[in-house]
């Protein structure tokens, strides 16, 4: 199961992927309130180290003191460089098609490209697996629709366009169905 952190507080159109802004306290209350109760008894909730991962970990934590939080680096939202904390609109035209002719090895930001981040959140997800077999992720957006491309033998994206638009909303969750095995598809990263 993959649990997106709630609202974040920061301005609508800014570019915050690894940016660590915190998230809205009365929205994470509420989602903490909605996820706890459905994870797995005496389960482990691996969490992104991004303050508005942590808060809502901590958050279930505190009504579910059965589990226990495993904080991972590999979780966290892509990094998107020099333009963390830059509106959108203010990004130059010229960056984003440079990003997308170059979608997997592109590092828009100069920070990470989607190979990076499809490489680390696969490292993630086979050591989560081989520690549980139903594994909970407190993490973001973007990591949650390369999980859901990695559990559907999606090893690699070079068309912008082929990026998936779906992810739970804010303080939501969505569970991914793999294969019998409980593994990624043969040859995933």
């Amino acid at each position: 199961m993959l649990l997106r952190h709630a609202q974040p507080l920061v301005a609508p159109g800014v570019c915050y992927g690894a940016l660590d802004v915190p998230a809205d306290m009365a929205a994470t209350q509420q989602a903490a309130q909605t996820l706890a109760p459905g994870l797995p008894p005496g389960g482990q909730l691996w969490v992104s180290p991004l303050q508005r991962c942590e808060l809502l970990a901590q958050t279930i934590k505190g009504l579910r003191p059965d589990l226990t939080c495993i904080t991972d680096a590999r979780l966290a939202e892509i990094n998107f460089g020099c333009y963390e904390g830059q509106p959108w609109a203010d990004i130059p035209v010229a960056a984003y098609e440079t990003w997308t002719a170059d979608f997997w090895q592109h590092r828009f930001g100069g920070a990470e490209s989607l190979a990076d981040v499809m490489a680390r959140v696969s490292s993630a997800w086979q050591e989560a697996l081989v520690a549980d077999p139903a594994p909970v992720w407190v993490t973001h957006a973007g990591v949650i629709r390369v999980a859901s491309l990695l559990a559907q033998g999606v090893q690699r994206i070079d068309r912008a366009q082929d990026w998936p638009q779906a992810a739970p909303g804010f303080g939501q969750s969505v569970v991914l169905s793999l294969p019998p095995s409980g593994r990624l598809a043969p040859g995933a990263p």
